[in-house]
């Protein structure tokens, strides 16, 4: 069965619940209390948590809410701009500064005599203290909250004007994500405040002795599925996820900037810490030397899931190319993917590539005239579909025109950047808010791949497989691979009780069960993972030797992606 909520033990310390057994944590006489974290972290609930329980041990509490110490708005948005995508509704460049400097200045603590000062919000690392804590909440509630039009961007006040996606995505979470990584080492006490008043923890030691026996050993990060117009009910029927939501159109197998990886016991007490802080704190470990040169701290290979089974068609977009990636949207490489047909139902397609005689100029003011003006686009004049055969791989470097239809589902195997669907058509489909979504015409194309077109196409990007190795009841077969994308993809078939035996040589691999009960991964050091149909699992390069045996009877396939 598919699990949900995969979890790991942590190393050398046990979870705590509760504000009161926490700040029992904390040493005797005046203590400087740093409560650091995102912006939508719940600050509020968070402080008067924490005021309740000292005043419940007879501790005299003081707080500071460094929010209150942001620069003025108008400077953070003005410093925080740039003239490249300044008037874009949707995207805007990675933001590169540090969180330091969303402050015009920070806080001398003014400490009571034998109180305990808490300062807390995003920064409270910078102010001088004596104990650091963390107060993390999953960036999948900033998402929700933000959609929900609850809460503010970073260092906006409340009451200041609705949050947006863009600033979130573009700016928030990479200001706040560098400034976590960066503090780390110093954490005492993690707390995860999915339950506010009631928050799971555990200390700082073993915080980072969990994540290092995770950098060694194969884990999964913990899934999630969100509902969109065109979203299918696959991961509701097949897996049961969400049941009560309307659809489960993505789902998050492995999204380095959002996964987590869930610490504790099954059906106890249980901390969410993001899968890209273990990436930090390890990187050659997890990904390996090579990859981590070429990719710093950013964990290149993602796996989602995008599920029409019973929904409609996706958008026709592309991705960016890799100059304007780096030029336009500040990320140092681009969002090449594939699509693994999971499951399709009869006569299903997908969109991909530009036919042969494609009239590029004429697509484009098809384009404006479905979004200026309406108007539908027959699709199939200006981009192929193909047959949506189960099992088939499509790659889909960056530029090409492409998206599934409807009564499919795919699991994408691609590089990590994924907010970058720039959709040179949606259908006239309208969003929860009765409006139409949004389309990027001239950003797609900017990015348009116009060279490879036609029979080059099936050629290029609809391979057929090629067999890499073998042994007794099983073989391994490259199934896509291109020059100009950093990955490969590889399915292995398990077809008699014999183990196949694998090397990350160096290089992580990500698995996932596309065929079958599952598989049995040893490690040549004894660790044992199983993995069911449809889950995802990441093998760190520091894993070297395994062995994969399937599950059951029947023949098991699973595909594997891997930096070249």
């Amino acid at each position: 069965m598919y699990d949900a909520e995969p979890c790991y033990p942590p190393v050398g310390g046990s979870i705590g619940a509760g504000w009161a057994a926490a700040v029992a944590t904390l040493p005797a006489g005046g203590v400087v209390l740093a409560v650091d974290g995102p912006a939508f972290a719940g600050w509020d609930a968070v402080a008067t948590g924490l005021s309740t329980a000292l005043s419940s041990l007879g501790r005299p509490v003081d707080l500071l809410d460094l929010r209150a110490w942001f620069a003025p708005w108008e400077k953070i948005a003005a410093g925080t701009a740039r003239d490249t995508l300044a008037d874009d509704p949707d995207f805007a460049t990675l933001e590169t500064r540090m969180l330091a400097d969303f402050f015009d200045a920070l806080p001398q603590p003014e400490q009571r005599p034998g109180s305990v000062l808490v300062v807390f919000g995003p920064g409270a690392a910078l102010v001088q203290h004596d104990v650091l804590w963390y107060a993390d909440l999953p960036k999948r509630y900033a998402e929700e909250a933000v959609s929900a039009g609850r809460g503010s961007n970073l260092g906006r006040p409340e009451g200041g004007g609705p949050a947006t996606k863009r600033r979130l995505f573009y700016i928030d979470w990479p200001v706040l994500d560098r400034h976590r990584d960066a503090i780390a080492a110093d954490i005492a006490l993690w707390a995860d405040v999915q339950a506010p008043d009631r928050p799971q923890w555990l200390d700082g030691p073993t915080l980072r002795r969990s994540l290092a026996a995770l950098a060694g050993r194969p884990f999964r990060t913990r899934p999630t599925f969100n509902s969109t117009p065109w979203g299918g009910h696959w991961a509701q029927n097949a897996l049961g996820f969400h049941r009560q939501q309307p659809n489960t159109a993505l789902g998050y197998e492995l999204i380095a900037p959002e996964s987590g990886v869930l610490l504790g016991e099954r059906g106890g007490g249980q901390v969410e810490v993001p899968f890209q802080l273990l990436v930090a704190r390890h990187p050659e470990s997890v990904m390996g030397e090579q990859v981590h040169a070429v990719f710093g701290t950013s964990f290149p290979i993602r796996f989602d899931y995008l599920d029409t089974l019973g929904g409609g068609n996706l958008s026709v977009h592309c991705h960016p190319q890799q100059d304007y990636m780096r030029e336009v949207f500040g990320w140092p490489y681009t969002q090449h993917e594939t699509y693994y047909m999971m499951v399709s139902e009869p006569g299903s397609r997908v969109f991909l590539g530009l036919n042969a005689h494609t009239d590029v100029e004429e697509f484009r003011r098809d384009a404006h005239g479905a979004h200026d003006h309406g108007r539908a686009i027959t699709m199939d004049d200006h981009v192929q579909s193909f047959p949506a055969d189960l099992h088939q791989l499509y790659l889909i470097p960056a530029g090409t025109p492409h998206g599934s239809g409807e009564g499919n589902v795919v699991l994408e195997i691609s590089a990590t950047p994924y907010l970058y669907s720039l959709r040179f058509y949606d259908w006239l489909r309208r969003g929860q808010d009765g409006t139409r979504r949004p389309v990027h015409v001239e950003h797609a194309f900017n990015n348009l791949d116009t060279e490879r077109t036609g029979e080059r196409i099936a050629e290029d990007l609809v391979q057929q497989p090629r067999t890499l190795r073998q042994g007794s009841g099983w073989r391994e077969e490259t199934i896509g691979s291109l020059p100009e994308m950093f990955f490969d993809v590889r399915r292995i078939a398990l077809e008699a009780d014999e183990a196949a035996d694998d090397d990350t040589a160096g290089r992580f691999h990500v698995i996932n069960v596309v065929e079958g009960e599952g598989v049995l991964l040893e490690t040549e050091d004894g660790h044992r993972h199983t993995l069911a149909y449809a889950e995802t699992l990441t093998v760190p390069a520091a894993v070297g030797r395994y062995t994969l045996r399937r599950l059951g009877s029947g023949r098991v396939r699973v595909v594997k992606a891997l930096v070249r």
